[in-house]
Order: C-alpha cells, then structure tokens, then sequence
C-alpha cells in the first residue's frame, strides 16, 4: 500500500479534508479518520459516524483540557494504551440530544475554539475529548 507524505496529510487537514493515518502494527494496527475540530461540518461528521466505529473522538493538550474543566474519565487508567479519555461532552448552544451529526459538528468546533470554556459544555455527552502525549 502506497501512502502519502506527511506533509501532505498536514496540508489536507489544514484545507479541512478528512484523511485516514494509519498506526503500526505493534500498536492497534488500524486506521484512524480524521479531520481538524475547527472545520468540522455536518456533512463531514455524518461520514465519519457512518464508516467507522461512530465514536468521535477530539484530541487536545492537556493545557486546553484544563480550560475546558476536563477530567480524566476514570482515575485508574487501566488500558493497556493508556487512552487518556476525559469526561465527554455536548456544545450546550444550540443542543438538543447532542447525538445529531450537526450537533457533534459543533461540539467538535466549540471544543478547538479558544474562545470556549468549561462552562459551555454539558457532561456527558457524545463527543470524547483525548488529552494527547507528546511524541
């Protein structure tokens, strides 16, 4: 299988595409979807519902998980990856159940914009925030 540079998956999130990164086989040995929180649309959050497991997932510092009042889902991380999921959570503005394509769209949005806080999410929800290593 022939993959792209790096650089050009850097370039297709930048523009907002979606690309799949794949890991290596001592690790899950899978293929991740992903696109950039900040361009997130309905459209795009629909296809990844749809073709893949439907559990979205937003990676952030662990800086910005603090603005954002995230903890760790659980105190004793028993996963052999050491996952570091945080509580999850649903954009209040504009919510209903939170479970709608648009709705995580805007989760994924409000979560990447600086000028959210804590306050403007609701606990749980249907969105997991990844508090990323460095690496």
């Amino acid at each position: 299988m022939e993959l792209d540079s790096i650089e050009d998956a850097i370039a297709a999130i930048a523009a907002g595409e979606l690309v799949i990164v794949v890991d290596d086989t001592d690790r899950e040995n899978e293929g991740d979807l992903i696109m950039a929180a900040s361009k997130a649309t309905p459209e795009k959050m629909a296809f990844m519902i749809r073709h893949t497991s439907g559990i979205i997932c937003v990676p952030m510092t662990a800086e910005r998980a603090d603005v954002l009042n995230l903890p760790p889902m659980v105190a004793n991380n028993l996963d052999p990856m050491r996952t570091a999921f945080t509580v999850s959570v649903d954009y209040k503005i504009g919510m209903t159940t939170g479970i709608s394509a648009e709705e995580r769209a805007n989760t994924a949005r409000a979560l990447a914009n600086d000028n959210c806080n804590g306050g403007d999410f609701l606990r749980p929800g249907h969105i997991f925030p990844l508090i990323a290593r460095a690496g």
